[in-house]
């Protein structure tokens, strides 16, 4: 029996499974998932999903075919009736919420893109031991004798033996009493991969584009978290200043001003000097914007790229939306780019119907 209830469970995951990828866009869409954290489940909307199964009636209650009729008439007959509309008693259509974890969505998220594994380079996963006290043994040494185990061992050996007095209650523990805490190395992995998100968060973003690129960064974090086991996440806002930020502020800032997309990239790279030395860590870099920018600036962008940054990248993306106030021209410039440096992906995100389209032009080429 457990078995078959096994096997239906599984049958019944993989029709979610299904019915989810079906919907990927709209689910990917929807920016209520951003904040969920690890494993942490999101409940998932699904319609209503039927098992086969039989399903008995009373006996001589009737079935198809029985009854008075003539060939071509209807099963049913709408009944008119006279009074009020009343509440029925029969079922209706149903919504069926499922709880799916983070990884399981991006394992869907995977399947449905076909998005090639994140293959490392530089420092492989890197994982150290941590000692992790979790029993106890007979042998040890002093300096972790457990003293409430060796107390109550040496308590219940003098009471079975009859030698205790509680009037004198003395307790002297012998050798064959002592207890010690006992440890084992649990592996702890170290965090080897880093992902830097820039977003333009100047005056032409709307709150709409803001919007796509924290929703788009939500899954590409999932999806690379997926392929290491530790990730450190850096998040750069700039107008024409930039400035590190946590996550919260990332996700929920409103700003404007002009904009000077330089200033983001030096500040990426002088993070990725002092904290995530190349040799060591696997960066992924991502910038955002609606493709205005100060046009004096496009150069030293050009340079700071191609000259000092993508040397120590994975892979850099750049995706633009659009944007009603944007000139939109600094997505050629990076275009520029691709050709020459095999770690350059660039996309445009015209809305959110776009992003499910966009996070496979980044992910694509699995580095």
């Amino acid at each position: 029996m457990g078995q078959k209830i096994e096997q239906d469970l599984q049958r019944f995951r993989k029709l979610v499974r299904g019915k989810v990828k079906s919907n990927l866009s709209k689910y990917i869409s929807r920016g209520e998932m951003i904040g969920k954290k690890g494993k942490d489940f999101v409940s998932i909307p699904i319609p209503s999903i039927n098992l086969p199964q039989f399903r008995y009636g009373q006996k001589n209650s009737g079935g198809v075919g029985v009854g008075p009729g003539q060939p071509g008439q209807p099963l049913t007959q709408p009944q008119d009736g006279e009074g009020e509309p009343q509440a029925g008693d029969s079922p209706g259509g149903h919504i069926l919420e499922v709880d799916l974890t983070m990884e399981e969505l991006a394992e869907i998220l995977g399947e449905e893109l076909a998005l090639p594994r994140i293959e490392p380079r530089g420092k492989e996963n890197v994982v150290t031991e941590k000692d992790k006290y979790t029993s106890i043994r007979s042998v040890g040494p002093e300096s972790l004798r457990h003293f409430k185990r060796t107390f109550k061992r040496a308590l219940q050996r003098q009471i079975s033996a009859g030698s205790y007095n509680p009037l004198v209650p003395t307790v002297i523990p012998q050798r064959e009493d002592k207890r010690y805490r006992a440890w084992k190395e649990v592996p702890k992995p170290d965090a080897v991969a880093c992902v830097i998100y820039m977003m333009d968060v100047s005056g032409s973003m709307t709150d709409e584009q803001k919007e796509i690129v924290r929703i788009e960064s939500f899954w590409i974090d999932t999806w690379i978290k997926k392929h290491y086991q530790g990730v450190e996440t850096v998040y750069i806002i700039h107008d024409a200043v930039a400035q590190e930020v946590d996550e919260h502020t990332f996700y929920h800032t409103r700003e404007s001003g002009g904009t000077k997309i330089s200033s983001a990239y030096e500040l990426c790279n002088k993070i990725i000097d002092a904290r995530f030395p190349p040799s060591q860590w696997n960066v992924y870099a991502f910038h955002f914007s609606d493709g205005d920018n100060w046009g004096d600036d496009v150069p030293k962008c050009k340079e700071l790229l191609g000259k000092t940054m993508l040397a120590k990248l994975n892979l850099f993306g750049y995706g633009q939306v659009e944007s009603p106030y944007g000139s939109g021209e600094f997505f050629d410039h990076v275009h520029e780019l691709v050709d020459d440096h095999e770690n350059v992906v660039t996309s445009r995100i015209p809305d959110r119907d776009a992003i499910l389209g966009s996070i496979k032009e980044f992910l694509k080429t699995g580095r």
